[in-house]
């Protein structure tokens, strides 16, 4: 039976091996990187770290296979990772003088570039839309409504934490789960009235979703 419970530190190295298994536009990255830790180490470990209480778990009654994380204040928790996960991620993955001795086609020097230089979200976009999230789902597990039911869990969880939007970045080449987010209500945020101007990071596509405030 698969089920959504909240996250619990045993989980960790599941959602790790997730994040890569699902790390090329929705498809394995195994065969992309070097280091299979370091993809998790940027898109995952932050979130365990820092923001717990928003980690939700797909449980197929084994094991984890699907997992969605989130930020309630993406401003703050930036400068979080900043002080307190970049620097130690940053002294284990130096920028390489020398191009790296790795097979070709590597990605862990594009990573370890953004995670010396990461994205800093729009103040923009954050007046409108200041928490973000993000997603993965195993092959398994998708296709059969779980998403939903997981992206649903986070956003009544951010709207009672007082939460008035979330945003989230999705590959501009991945156009199953641009159809996905679009149907659950998100807009990019240059076609909503009113809303912060459009932003887009190398390679993505920003859509946000206002949330409303739960009714007591």
């Amino acid at each position: 039976m698969v089920t959504i419970r909240p996250y619990q530190p045993r989980d960790a190295d599941d959602l790790y091996d997730i994040c890569l298994r699902t790390g090329a536009a929705g498809s394995d990255a195994t065969e992309q990187f070097d280091d299979p830790r370091l993809l998790g180490a940027v898109y995952v470990g932050p979130y365990l770290a820092f923001a717990p209480e928003l980690a939700f778990v797909l449980d197929d009654g084994g094991r984890a296979c699907g997992y969605v994380l989130a930020a309630r204040d993406t401003a703050a928790f930036e400068r979080t990772c900043e002080r307190d996960w970049w620097p130690a991620l940053r002294a284990r993955h130096p920028v390489a003088r020398e191009p790296p001795q790795s097979r070709t086609g590597s990605a862990d020097a594009d990573l370890v570039a953004l995670l010396h230089a990461p994205h800093v979200a729009d103040p923009t976009l954050l007046r409108a839309y200041p928490s973000h999230l993000h997603i993965d789902l195993l092959p398994h597990c998708q296709h059969s409504g779980f998403g939903r039911r997981l992206i649903e869990r986070e956003l009544s969880t951010l709207a009672a934490a007082g939460s008035p939007g979330v945003h989230l970045v999705v590959s501009a080449s991945n156009d199953r789960a641009i159809g996905f987010y679009r149907r659950l209500g998100f807009v990019e945020p240059a076609l909503h009235a009113g809303g912060a101007a459009a932003e887009t990071t190398a390679g993505g596509r920003t859509f946000g979703l206002r949330l409303a405030a739960p009714t007591q």
